[in-house]
């Protein structure tokens, strides 16, 4: 999206002045200004640590539409009853008053890259020197036929937290009895690899304690999928009969639905379902399109500190960039922030970078205290962010370590939540 560059040049003269190293600074303002997109893991992460650490040398903004963020992560404990919605919602409060970043609620729905500025749907223009983008996912049309956000109150996505999945919560209560909750996973790449599995095991919990004669169907194009075997022995342990899973093998790779009927087409075979949980295939949300710094699905980064390959005044971060091995996760998106915030204040302030580190972490829950991860330590190349050192938990461990599990991943919520909103 391009807009009238000499019309915002014409408003200031200072515009056009080349102020001293190390930046020169937008609008001739007398701050360097960073602008952040999206108020998750990643945003609001590299917000919170630029204004924290430059002490008021740099104006901050943040754009995010909601006044309260429901986090992805944590969200099917929701659905399996583990958490209320109020556990996995937080606000920015903390962030406009205690580091003073100015946290504007609206859609950023262009960016003009020449004239350095982010415009609003209520029509402003807003400058910046470094932008960072964390828009999280947006949906491929056309990947499940059938299916399209208009049907999304029919079946839900969920794959955004929040209304979505309270109405997923819903329709899984209002089940009738022996019913069949069917559940269409992703094409690789896709937000949290685990998810998906984790939603089905907490779908089953909550089954299995409310309606147990209930069944569940997971349509899935991919040979296999993260903690595979980790999934399958806790759905035998705990959902013996439950879940079916029907693989590429047999027609999951072919699937259409229809939203009125509430049925899928699994390759020619019909299924009537009483509940459909559709997780599109996915890409980078739509504002990182619009700032024309994607190939068509996600972001390609310089795995060093994140900018885009496009354009070096701006990074993206999380979910929507395309870095190589680190998997699409919170975690990653928290990460990935802090190696930013550290370049992006670097680069206005002449403040010390460091050598950029990056760690992932995924637990996932199968069912009560029995929880398991998988997780990494990685480090930039030329070509990529690379994974160094991996673990994963084993299949068979005792109840005792899975429980020790499940309570790391609460200690890591609380942490990740106050590092992203202080």
């Amino acid at each position: 999206m391009t807009f009238d560059r000499r019309a915002f040049l014409g408003a200031s003269s200072a515009a056009m002045t080349v102020l001293s190293a190390p930046m020169v600074r937008a609008a001739g303002h007398g701050k360097p200004r960073v602008v952040v997109i999206g108020g998750g893991a990643g945003g609001a992460t590299a917000a919170r640590y630029i204004a924290k650490d430059s002490d008021g040398a740099i104006d901050v903004t943040l754009i995010e539409p909601t006044r309260k963020y429901y986090t992805c992560f944590f969200s099917n404990l929701y659905l399996g009853g583990f958490k209320q919605i109020e556990d996995i919602g937080h606000t920015y409060g903390t962030l406009a008053s205690d580091y003073g970043i100015n946290v504007v609620h609206d859609w950023a729905i262009g960016v003009d890259r020449d004239a350095k500025t982010v415009r609003l749907t209520g029509g402003q223009d807003v400058p910046y020197d470094k932008l960072i983008l964390s828009p999280g996912i947006d949906f491929v049309d056309g990947s499940v036929p059938g299916w399209d956000l208009s049907a999304q109150n029919a079946m839900p996505h969920a794959y955004k937290a929040g209304s979505q999945t309270q109405l997923l919560r819903a329709q899984l209560e209002a089940m009738p009895e022996g019913g069949t909750f069917a559940l269409i996973a992703p094409p690789n790449p896709y937000r949290c690899p685990p998810g998906p599995y984790e939603r089905v095991s907490m779908v089953a919990w909550h089954l299995k304690n409310n309606n147990p004669t209930a069944k569940i169907l997971v349509v899935d194009p991919k040979e296999n999928f993260s903690k595979q075997a980790l999934f399958e022995e806790g759905w035998q342990n705990h959902y013996g009969g439950m879940i079916e899973r029907i693989g590429p093998d047999f027609g999951a790779a072919s699937v259409s639905v229809d939203p009125a009927a509430m049925t899928l087409d699994i390759d020619g075979s019909v299924e009537n379902v009483d509940v459909c949980n559709v997780i599109p295939a996915q890409k980078a949300g739509q504002i990182a399109e619009l700032a024309g710094v994607t190939d068509g699905n996600w972001a390609p980064v310089n795995p060093s500190d994140m900018s885009s390959k496009a354009d070096p005044d701006i990074h993206v971060l999380g979910d929507a960039s395309l870095q190589g091995d680190m998997p699409k996760s919170g975690f990653s998106a928290n990460s990935q922030a802090k190696v930013c915030a550290n370049a992006v204040r670097g680069a206005l302030t002449g403040s010390t970078v460091f050598p950029a580190k990056y760690a992932n972490t995924c637990w996932s829950l199968i069912a009560e205290n029995d929880g398991v991860k998988v997780g990494a330590a990685y480090e930039p190349t030329e070509e990529k962010i690379a994974s160094v050192d991996s673990f994963v938990s084993q299949t068979g461990e005792d109840a005792a370590l899975r429980k020790a599990t499940y309570e790391e991943s609460e200690g890591w919520y609380a942490g990740i939540t106050a590092d992203m909103f202080g």
